[in-house]
């Protein structure tokens, strides 16, 4: 029998891609909703995290647990109420599974949690970092921490734990690029701020394809960058992507102030510059499909 995977947040930006990737790979697919609605293909069992409730042939025969599970960082401004339901959200649906495997002694092959490159701060200049830099000290550095702390408490049930700390995902279906490719469409493509930002930037598929070998990969243990190997300023990507639409690119750069005005605190998911590099995949054997910029904006942006 092909194997059961379990998926947090399935309905999110990288769960439905990923699930569509491993259901195409042979495996059984199963979510966990707080609707429990059915979904073609996959199997779909209602969970309430508040009650600490979950349908319990969820876990029955589950082989692989991916955590996905979080309301948006960049859905809502950043109130106080807000800032709370994003981090609970992602470390109270991780402790719930947590307690019930150790409870019922279900034991999955592997465990993948989602983290992200937010983990370093919002705004770390021209510095570089990889998976041995330290934390950041604001509150997406927060956010990330308690959610990979929340994450241990799966790893200390003798699973093997895989974190993988996310940049910017790059789809046609949403994010970073599908709100910049918008008003490029229309010849009102600028850069944000100062443009000098750095994004770590990763194709939507190469970000599932990293699920998919944490959890095949038995050597895989411990934190990845899930970035490409090729960092670009805010400039730049603006500018790529104006190329590819075929579109100029002269308005002035958009500047903070009217961001900060309408975004608040949250502004800084935008304005905040993080040059990662993913030094422990560059290790293994993995290869992208997707390694350059130009690439990956050629295939996505020629979908529409």
């Amino acid at each position: 029998m092909s194997k059961k995977v379990l998926i947090t947040g399935g309905s999110g930006l990288i769960g439905q891609r990923l699930t569509d990737m491993l259901l195409e790979r042979g495996y059984r697919v199963a979510h966990l909703s707080r609707s429990g609605m059915p979904k073609p293909n996959i199997s779909v069992y209602e969970w309430d995290i508040k009650k600490g409730m979950v349908d319990p042939r969820a876990l029955d025969s589950m082989d692989y647990l991916i955590h996905l599970a979080g309301a948006g960082i960049a859905d809502e401004r950043w109130t106080e109420s807000r800032k709370k339901e994003i981090i609970s959200s992602r470390t109270e649906s991780i402790e719930l599974l947590a307690r019930l495997m150790k409870a019922q002694e279900i034991k999955p092959q592997a465990f993948v949690s989602s983290s992200a490159i937010g983990y370093y701060g919002a705004d770390t200049g021209q510095q570089k970092h990889t998976e041995q830099s330290p934390a950041g000290n604001d509150f997406l550095a927060d956010v990330t921490k308690k959610w990979e702390d929340a994450a241990d408490a799966v790893a200390a049930l003798n699973i093997r734990t895989v974190k993988l700390r996310t940049g910017v995902v790059l789809s046609e279906k949403g994010g970073a690029l599908a709100k910049m490719a918008t008003p490029a469409r229309l010849g009102a493509g600028a850069p944000l701020g100062s443009g000098t930002q750095w994004m770590s930037w990763i194709h939507l598929d190469d970000m599932c394809r990293l699920f998919i070998e944490a959890l095949e990969n038995d050597s895989w243990t411990g934190v990845y960058n899930g970035v490409s190997a090729t960092p670009v300023t805010n400039t730049e990507l603006t500018h790529q992507i104006c190329k590819v639409l075929g579109r100029p690119q002269w308005l002035p750069n958009v500047p903070e102030f009217a961001l900060r005005l309408a975004f608040g605190e949250m502004a800084d998911v935008v304005l905040g510059s993080s040059y990662v590099q993913n030094t422990r995949v560059q290790q293994s054997s993995f290869r992208y499909e997707f390694p350059e910029l130009t690439q990956a904006l050629v295939n996505l942006l020629s979908k529409k």
